[in-house]
């Protein structure tokens, strides 16, 4: 039919919806006819976002992605309201940055917590799923810092590290036992301006920001087209594909002058004190997909 929706009769869930990135996929997805089910902490951001998107198509709920019982409840809620689910996205994810054993030993346990294991749960719920329909795609979000070291970002690289482990095992799993139709499927984005930096742990003694910084969109869209064109691994604008193909070529040249920008930029940035941002407990401010830091440092270059 040419009036039909290009993610009509897809059950879609995504975890880390209440802003950023899982927001932003939420909210096209819905626009695309898809049936969508929202998990994060913050049960009224979802609640808005159901009811701005269509509370037919959305489902928000209440999800702590770093404790399984939360996660069979998003299954089983997915499951009751839509028969199925066809794609599940691992997105939900806090940082962590600071000098290494400056950091309290508890940001660090908590961080691990909702990004490792939240992922590794997750995975695991879905590709149990998947099996018995016999198809799904799994995506997991984990980020440049996998595949080049930044210092100060340690435990959120090491995390995402892990999460690149755990995906490309699970993707060579899945071919090796001809499960071709179960697809996994890792997203590298590059520093990108959602309220991620806001709401990181943060004893960095500056404001957390990075430069460069990528529009959220872009990382939205390459999320989107893997629903479509399922691949293992997906490297998100010029910056993430350039630093990546150079730390192939010249891992230590590339690590050293890494390391030197993120620690003039975090030297740069305007003074802030510690923070141990949502780790503990969800952050009622950054709400939207876009951060707004790049005005911010606009504005701030301008004064």
């Amino acid at each position: 039919m040419a009036d039909q929706k290009p993610y009509e009769n897809i059950t879609v869930v995504v975890t880390g919806a209440s802003s950023g990135f899982g927001k932003g996929v939420v909210r096209r997805l819905a626009e695309g006819g898809a049936n969508v089910v929202a998990a994060a902490r913050r049960k009224h951001l979802l609640d808005e976002l159901a009811a701005e998107c269509g509370p037919n198509n959305v489902m928000a709920v209440e999800t702590d992605v770093s404790k399984e019982e939360d996660i069979v409840n998003l299954v089983d809620a997915a499951n009751r309201k839509f028969d199925k689910i066809d794609v599940w996205i691992n997105n939900a994810a806090v940082g962590t940055i600071g000098v290494y054993d400056e950091v309290p030993l508890a940001d660090l346990r908590r961080m691990v917590e909702i990004n490792v294991h939240g992922t590794i749960y997750g995975s695991h719920y879905a590709l149990r799923l998947f099996e018995e329909q016999g198809k799904g795609t799994l995506i997991n979000l984990s980020s440049v810092s996998a595949n080049v070291a930044f210092p100060y970002y340690t435990p959120y690289s090491a995390s995402k590290y892990a999460v690149t482990g755990l995906s490309d095992a699970l993707h060579e799993e899945m071919a090796m036992t001809g499960r071709d139709d179960i697809h996994v499927c890792t997203v590298y984005p590059w520093a990108t301006d959602t309220p991620w930096f806001e709401h990181t742990a943060n004893y960095t003694g500056h404001l957390a920001e990075m430069k460069p910084m990528d529009d959220p969109e872009i990382v939205i869209d390459a999320i989107i087209d893997l629903i479509d064109n399922p691949k293992q691994t997906v490297n998100v604008g010029m910056k993430t594909k350039g630093t990546t193909a150079s730390s192939k070529v010249a891992a230590g040249m590339t690590e050293k002058m890494n390391a030197r920008q993120v620690l003039k930029v975090i030297k740069d940035a305007p003074p802030a004190g510690p923070t141990s941002g949502s780790l503990h407990n969800p952050m009622l401010s950054g709400t939207e997909v876009d951060g707004g830091i790049r005005a911010r440092m606009k504005a701030e270059k301008s004064e």
